[in-house]
C-alpha cells in the first residue's frame, strides 16, 4: 500500500556496489581475464527479476485501485466551510472515531433501529505532538448537548437546539453534523474522521484471527448475543461485536459501563494488531486491507490507500500502554434519569488540555473514573 517504488520493507531497492574494479594493474604483461562463466547466468537472472518486478508492479497497481475503490469518504471540510475552530498547527492531531449503529443490510440481525442510523460509539482520539502517545475520550451516546444547525441527509435545514441526545446528530446529518456538534462541544477542530459499521467491524476481527481477552466474571447478555464464562477467550468477530455492545449484563447496565468494556477491548485489539504479523504474509495483508477499506468511511483527506497508509504509519509507534482512555466527565441529567449531562468544569478541563496538547489533569477525571466503575476490570 506504500509507494510502489519502495520495497515491502519500506526502503528503495539499491544495487550494492560489489567486487573489485577490474583487471590487476602493474607490469605490462598481464593478460585480460576471461569473462566469468556466471555472467550469462546473471544476465538471465536480472531479466527474470525485471519480469517479476513488472508483473508485481501490475499486481500492485490492481490492488491499489481495488482498495481505493473500497473506500467511502465525506468531504467534511467543504461542508463545514470556515466557521470552525482554529486549525492549530502544533504537531498534534484530533480524530473523531465513530461506530455506526445502522441496522441496514448486514447489520439488521443486531436489532431493530428506532428510526434512522445513529452513532453507537464515539471517541475523540488526541495524538500528542511527536506521535508517541494518545488520549482517547469516549462520549456517552446518551449525553445531552447543544446541537448546532445542521443540513439533514435529505438536504433540508435542521435548526439548532439547546438540548439533544449526542448520537442524534448522526441520524439527522450524518458525519458532517456529528463533527459540527463535536467541534461546538469542544472548540477543537477535528483533523480527521473515521467511521466503521457493525458488519465491517465483525469481518475485520475475523480477518485478524480474533482478539484475546480475559474476563474476570461471566458475561451473559441476550441483547448482544454474548455468552462468556470468566476466563481467557479468543473472541471472533461476532463475539467481539457482542462485547463492545454489552451493557445490561455488566455493572448497572448503563452506557457508561459499556464504554469501560469498549476501552478495554480496544487496548486488546491494539496488542493483537501488533502481534498478528500481517507484513510477513502478503495474502493476510491484502485480506485485512481489503476488509478494512470496505468497512471504513473517512474524511476526504484520507480517501486513498496512500493517504490512509501514511496516516496509520504515523501512529504505529503508539501501543496500548501509550494510550490513556477516559470517559467524558458526566453526571445524571436532572431532567431525565435515563440521560446524562457533561460536568461543566471537569469537561472544560478535558477539552482545554487537548487544545493545548497537554495531559488531561487527574482532577478532571474524578467523575470519569467513577462513572461505570462496576465494569472496571471485567475485561483485561
Amino acid at each position: 500500500m506504500a509507494d510502489d517504488s519502495r520495497s515491502p520493507r519500506g526502503g528503495s531497492h539499491r544495487r550494492r556496489a560489489g567486487g573489485r574494479a577490474g583487471a590487476g594493474s602493474g607490469g605490462g604483461r598481464g593478460r585480460r581475464r576471461k569473462p566469468p562463466v556466471r555472467r550469462k547466468g546473471r544476465r538471465i537472472a536480472a531479466w527474470s527479476a525485471a519480469a517479476v518486478v513488472l508483473t508485481g508492479g501490475a499486481g500492485l497497481g490492481f490492488v491499489y485501485f481495488k482498495l481505493n475503490g473500497n473506500l467511502h469518504s465525506v468531504d467534511i471540510n467543504a461542508a463545514l466551510g470556515k466557521n470552525r475552530p482554529d486549525n492549530v498547527d502544533n504537531g498534534s492531531q484530533d480524530i473523531l472515531v465513530l461506530g455506526s449503529d445502522s441496522r441496514a443490510g448486514a447489520n439488521g440481525k443486531y436489532g431493530r433501529d428506532e428510526g434512522s442510523s445513529r452513532s453507537d460509539t464515539a471517541m475523540i482520539v488526541h495524538v500528542y505532538a511527536g506521535h508517541k502517545k494518545a488520549s482517547v475520550v469516549s462520549i456517552p451516546r446518551d449525553t445531552m448537548v447543544p446541537r448546532p444547525e445542521c443540513t439533514t441527509t435529505g438536504g433540508k435545514t435542521s435548526p439548532a437546539v439547546r438540548r439533544a441526545q449526542f448520537n442524534e446528530a448522526y441520524s439527522i446529518g450524518g458525519a458532517v453534523c456529528t463533527v459540527k456538534t463535536v467541534e461546538a462541544m469542544t472548540d477543537i477542530r477535528m483533523d480527521h474522521y473515521l467511521e466503521v459499521d457493525f458488519a465491517g467491524f465483525q469481518k475485520l476481527i475475523d480477518k485478524l484471527g480474533g482478539v484475546e481477552v480475559t474476563t474476570t466474571k461471566a458475561i451473559h447478555d441476550k441483547s448482544s448475543h454474548l455468552d462468556l464464562e470468566a476466563g481467557t477467550h479468543k473472541l471472533d468477530g461476532e463475539q467481539s461485536l457482542g462485547l463492545v455492545r454489552t451493557r445490561k449484563a455488566v455493572g448497572d447496565g448503563s452506557d457508561l459501563g459499556r464504554i469501560k468494556l469498549q476501552q478495554a477491548f480496544i487496548k486488546a485489539l491494539l496488542d493483537q494488531v501488533k502481534s498478528v504479523g500481517i507484513f510477513t504474509s502478503p495474502t493476510k495483508l491484502y485480506g485485512i486491507a481489503d476488509t478494512a477499506t470496505k468497512a471504513l468511511t473517512t474524511d476526504r483527506d484520507l480517501n486513498s490507500v496512500n493517504k490512509l497508509y501514511g496516516f496509520a504509519s504515523g501512529l504505529k509507534g503508539i501501543g496500548s500502554d501509550d494510550m490513556s482512555m477516559v470517559t467524558l466527565p458526566v453526571g445524571a441529567d436532572p431532567r431525565d434519569a435515563d440521560r446524562v449531562v457533561p460536568v461543566t468544569e471537569q469537561a472544560d478541563q478535558v477539552w482545554r488540555a487537548l487544545r493545548n496538547d497537554d495531559e488531561i489533569p487527574e482532577a478532571a477525571l474524578k467523575e470519569s473514573r467513577e462513572a461505570g466503575a462496576e465494569a472496571d476490570g471485567v475485561v483485561k
